[in-house]
């Protein structure tokens, strides 16, 4: 019976690594099991997540998303549709939001990333937070982490001039308006399936306008 166990548990954890989870056995220990399995052999990568520098041996296949989650702890960061769709996986990379389920974690090596938990300075939440709860901006809570990322990266946007597909006139160089129809076209990569879109908006607005005072 223990060498039952035994079996099964190695078929686990090869079934893991193949999976794309990140693993935490010292970088010889992978690379006998990638041989074993015929993964990838496992790469050195270093991210900077929320100002902490991480040292990592990966399976070259692990995506930002699992790396933050499953190795890092890091579960502000949610996992929804896993195809890019939804953006609830939504993070800042080197100040730019991406969907982190799409992004393998190596691909970032000497990047600095921003997650959800590295928003706040100490007690004090970011502005962008503030509005959420000020104005009552999410429902179940689950897209939220990712609407809060990606309204932080869409005020910066903003305020250095990006247009977008709502922006009446391309050609300016000043700041574009924070409208209604800006932060709505801005945000919509970011879904909420309990239909919070009138309260994330008064939320982003607020937030610029704090911001911008």
């Amino acid at each position: 019976m223990e060498s039952d166990l035994s079996v099964s548990r190695r078929g686990f954890l090869g079934s893991m690594v193949a999976g794309g989870v990140a693993s935490t056995w010292p970088a010889d220990a992978q690379r006998a099991e990638a041989a074993s399995t015929g993964a990838p052999p496992p790469v050195q990568t270093a991210l900077t997540i929320n100002g902490q520098r991480h040292e990592l041996t990966l399976d070259p296949r692990v995506t930002l998303l699992d790396l933050l989650r499953e190795h890092l702890g890091l579960t502000g960061t949610k996992k929804g549709c896993d195809h890019g769709q939804c953006g609830a996986c939504t993070v800042l990379a080197g100040g730019r939001r991406i969907n982190a389920c799409l992004s393998l974690a190596v691909a970032h090596d000497g990047e600095q990333i921003v997650t959800v938990e590295g928003l706040t300075r100490g007690e004090t939440l970011h502005p962008v937070q503030a509005a959420f709860l000020e104005q009552d901006a999410f429902q179940c809570g689950y897209c939220t982490p990712g609407q809060i990322c990606s309204a932080v990266a869409l005020l910066d946007e903003i305020r250095a001039g990006a247009v977008s597909a709502a922006t009446a006139d391309v050609s300016r160089l000043a700041p574009a308006a924070l409208s209604d129809e800006e932060i709505r076209e801005r945000m919509s990569g970011n879904l909420c399936r309990c239909g919070a879109y009138p309260n994330i908006v008064a939320a982003v607005r607020a937030a610029g306008g704090r911001r911008a005072a």
